[in-house]
């Protein structure tokens, strides 16, 4: 990847603890029915149990303890640029680059600068031994949206491919999709936020070590 320079944000978001069943074939393309929504994986771990009545507590009289949660941290690292866009939790890794790093307007085939930034992903999935990968395509909502929906599959399956030469690991299973206009993290009543909705989406889960 290019080294320019990043700007770091720090957020927390309660989990969703959603169990799903993500990964696919090693040769997977994107789905024609896709069912999982992005950003509904199961994250942090169960709330650790605590006994009410354990006196090490020292609850004043009356007092009781509210229902436990999980907090998920979430780090966000940003391109100055907007370019690129990496989130670390407790249990992923997710990059977010937008279609026009990867490719030419209204195009599924990969550009110039695309193996470069698709190669420091695959560098961090090594780091990381992950064995199961998402890539996930997005558009904005101009033009048609069944027109989106063929152009994000086709992105998605072009950048799934790249990692796989990338990679070179059989272990590895991938689960690709297009998503089309859903889930947009922008206003697309801008420019600026069709930018950001126009991506492509990388992720896989942490190394337990």
């Amino acid at each position: 990847m290019t080294a320019t320079p990043r700007l770091a944000l720090t957020l927390t978001a309660a989990t969703l603890l959603l169990a799903t069943n993500l990964y696919g074939a090693a040769t997977a393309h994107a789905d024609d029915n896709p069912n999982v929504p992005p950003g509904t994986e199961a994250s942090a771990p169960a709330p650790v149990e605590v006994d009410p009545d354990d006196p090490d507590l020292k609850l004043p009289d009356g007092a009781t303890l509210a229902q436990a949660k999980v907090l998920d941290i979430k780090s966000v690292v940003e391109d100055q640029s907007g370019d690129e866009r990496r989130e670390d939790t407790n249990s992923d890794v997710k990059f977010a680059l937008q279609a026009e790093v990867l490719f030419g307007k209204d195009s599924a085939k990969l550009g110039a600068e695309a193996k470069s930034r698709i190669s420091g992903i695959a560098e961090e999935i090594k780091t990381q031994n992950a064995t199961k990968v998402r890539v996930f395509g997005f558009t904005d909502n101009l033009g048609s949206s069944a027109h989106g929906d063929v152009l994000s599959k086709q992105r998605a399956n072009a950048v799934q491919e790249l990692l796989v030469q990338e990679l070179n690991d059989a272990g590895i299973t991938y689960e690709v999709r297009g998503y089309g206009e859903q889930y947009p993290i922008a206003d697309n009543s801008t420019e600026a936020g069709r930018k950001k909705n126009r991506r492509v989406e990388v992720s896989f889960p942490r190394s337990e070590e």
